[in-house]
Order: structure tokens, then sequence, then C-alpha cells
């Protein structure tokens, strides 16, 4: 299972959770990643993937080089066009630059054993697709896109001068995801993305959504007051808290969740503070949170930094309602970890959101950009304490029954076997002939 970034992400949770899971199926994983080591511990894939077998590229060196992308090992570069960023964007690299990505990986794959692996799971559409084809090309490769390629390639096609060499990255996502025996998607609006946006049948893609550690994520009682006090902000055992957990990303729309909340706060029928959780450090797009809550005069917003995810279980049992403002949410893992605390969620009506939320059962849905109608859902979640334990005990079940990695590692397992199979029928076709 490779994955060329360090653990900051929802892809990282992702290969965590189902390579944990995999045992019970009958398949072991090896897990290379990328890796970074700093004071705060947040990036190190030994930590972040403990209990696991894990061979780590340690790129801590190169985020301190005059040109990270050269560094040896070189950073991973990003789908995000983040200004200052030591991860450049994939579009901003040459030729040569994609070469050194290339060769730092194959040396990886190699050490790790890729060759003697019976499957090959690229989490994204990453240089470790070419690595694999010069060192385990017999190795069937199965993909799996977590969205944010596809957000760069949208870009690329959008505008296609935008960065100098976007149309060779562009040609090298198509080429990888043909590559791939199959492609896990996490909806079926993305498989139709992909399928248009990669030029791949649609029957190469297959859907398996994010889920969540049913041992970890569960409805519980906690002590609110004083977990909330951990994290700086005071409450009453009865205060209602909303919350926003994940990155400081443009697409993100922290700003105006800021602002629709400072528009619905006075509306309120009692105290209900806004709780922000994240922004991975150093890393953001657009305007700063605290800028965002200058600018509008927002009270009782609260920046509390990026946390463990094993803190995660406890923090959203301790809130009552999460709020997800991102307008291009490929699926939003922390929806359905939330929803399995039996807590509702506020998100877009737009791409993942709009299939894991049922709108009036088991959370609201907005629409995109639309300060006026996030608004009113802050105001109705506050107002209508019985709505929403009403929709949070649905959103629990549902939860339950539909996202819970044990379960869906058996549909994983399952991908794997006919990759597999596919491989022995190519063999065989091969010598026959």
């Amino acid at each position: 299972m490779g994955l060329t970034f360090f653990p900051r992400g929802g892809s990282a949770q992702v290969a965590r959770n189902l390579a944990h899971a995999l045992p019970r199926t009958g398949w072991q994983a090896t897990v290379l990643t990328g890796s970074v080591t700093h004071e705060d511990q947040f990036g190190d894939a030994a930590r972040f993937y403990r209990g696991l077998d894990v061979r780590s590229v340690d790129m801590t060196r190169a985020l301190d080089a005059a040109d990270p992308m050269a560094a040896d090992p070189p950073l991973h570069p990003s789908y995000e066009d983040r200004p200052d960023s030591p991860d450049r964007i994939f579009a901003m690299l040459d030729d040569h630059e994609a070469e050194h990505q290339v060769t730092a990986w194959a040396k990886a794959l190699q050490s790790a054993g890729a060759a003697h692996a019976d499957v090959l799971h690229l989490h994204h559409l990453t240089p470790l697709y070419e690595a694999a084809l010069r060192v385990a090309p017999q190795v069937p490769v199965v993909g799996h896109l977590h969205g944010t390629e596809l957000l760069m390639l949208e870009a690329i096609d959008h505008d296609p001068y935008r960065w100098p060499h976007g149309e060779a990255w562009a040609e090298r996502l198509r080429a990888w995801a043909e590559q791939a025996q199959r492609l896990i998607v996490l909806t079926g609006t993305a498989c139709e993305r992909a399928s248009g946006l990669l030029g791949v049948s649609p029957d190469k893609c297959v859907t398996v959504p994010n889920g969540f550690n049913p041992d970890r994520f569960g409805v519980r009682a906690v002590d609110r007051v004083a977990i909330l006090g951990q994290l700086g902000v005071e409450i009453d055992a009865d205060t209602p808290v909303l919350l926003y957990v994940g990155r400081f990303t443009e697409v993100k729309r922290i700003p105006l969740l800021i602002e629709a909340y400072e528009r619905a706060r006075p509306g309120f029928s009692r105290r209900a503070p806004l709780v922000i959780v994240g922004g991975f450090p150093n890393e953001f797009e657009g305007e700063r949170p605290q800028d965002a809550i200058a600018r509008t005069g927002a009270r009782d917003v609260h920046l509390t930094g990026w946390h463990d995810h094993e803190e995660l279980p406890e923090i959203l049992a301790a809130c009552d309602t999460l709020v997800l403002p991102s307008v291009k949410e490929q699926f939003g893992q922390v929806i359905v970890e939330a929803m399995a605390c039996g807590r509702p969620a506020i998100a877009v009506d737009a791409y993942g959101p709009a299939e894991i939320i049922d709108h009036g059962e088991t959370g609201w849905l907005v629409e995109p950009d639309d300060v006026a109608s996030l608004a009113n859902a802050l105001v109705e979640v506050v107002n209508r304490p019985a709505e929403r334990r009403r929709r949070g005990a649905n959103a629990a079940r549902v939860a339950h029954a539909r996202y819970t990695w044990p379960a869906l590692a058996e549909r994983v397992a399952e991908i794997y076997g006919d990759a597999v199979d596919a491989r022995s029928l190519r063999e065989n076709a091969a010598l026959s002939g």
C-alpha cells in the first residue's frame, strides 16, 4: 500500500484504517509512505501508522533544503497550489523534477519488496505508478482516487496554461489511471467524474466509501466541560457547541463559515460557540481564519489548532453538530465519524456530503457558497435541540450500517482478489499463446 504524502490528510486516515482492518479478510499490508519528523510529531509515519508494517521515506531534510524538490529524497509535490509552501503543486514540476520523484520512489518500492507483492494498492495518482512499472511490472495495481488529483486535473483542463507543466502532468495522471487494474472511488459521482476526466472506462471504477473505526467512534457520554476546557473553550454542561474539523485549504471555506456564524449568532436562542479544530502547521490557502475573525468581528469563535486523530472521538462527542462548508469535499470522512458519534452534520449539497447526508433525517444540506443558507442552518441547529438530537440518532444508525471499516475492508479484499485473478488470466493466456 503506497502513499507518497506524509500523513496529514484523509487519505492517510483511510490507509491506516484499511491496513488495520485487512488482516481479518486474509490480506496483510505493508505501508510505504512519506514521513517527516518535527518536534510536534505531526507527519511522523512511524508514529501515525504504529502497529503496522510501515516503511517510510524520510523527507524531513527536504523541508529545509533550498529546493525541496531537488533533495534526496525529495519532498512530495501537492495537488494544491499554496503560496510559499515547500510542497509545490505537481503541475509546476518539469520533466527532470518528475523523473527525480520516480527514481526516489522506485528505490523505495524496491527496498520495500514490492516486486514480491500480490497487489500494489496505490493511493492517489502519483509517481508511484511509474516507479511500480520499473520495479514490479508484473504486479497488478489497484488505484485509489481521493479526489484532490481530480481537482487539479479539472483546473488544468479549465486553463492549460495556468501552470507551466500542467498538460504534461495531465497526461501522466491519465496514463497512470489506465495502468491500474481497478480504480477505487469514493462515491458514484466521483466515478462519473473520474471516467470523464481520466478517460477510463466506467467499468474500471469501483465505489468504496471511506469509513470509521467502530472500536473508536460511537455514541458515548463524555465530560463535555472538561474536554472543551482542554481546548481552551469554557462552556456550561448544556451549552450547544458547533464544530469544524479539517485543513485550512481554500475549498474548505473557513472564512465563509466564520462569516455565516457571525451572521447567525444574534439569532441563537442561547450561546453556542464555534470551535475550529485543524489547520496543519504552517499550511493554509486564502484568508487566514484569524484574519476572517478580525474582518467580520466574529465573537465566540475558537481556533484550537491541529490535533491528533486519536483525540477526535472525544472532541466529536463533546460537541453537538459538525459543520463542513467545503464546496468540493470529495467525500467527507469526518462526516461519517461525526455521524457514528451521534452528531448530525451541516454540509454542502454537492460531491461527497450530498451522498452521505440525508437532508432532514441525518443532517442539513445547504447551497454551496451561500452564507445566508449556512447561517439559517446554524440557527436551526442551535434553536431546535430536539430536532438536532433526532437527526443525530438517525445519523448514528446509518453510519454503523454503512461505513464501518471492517465491512468496507471486505469489499476492498474482493477487489484485490479480482486483480490477482485478472493477472492469472493474462499470464495463462500468454502461456497458451
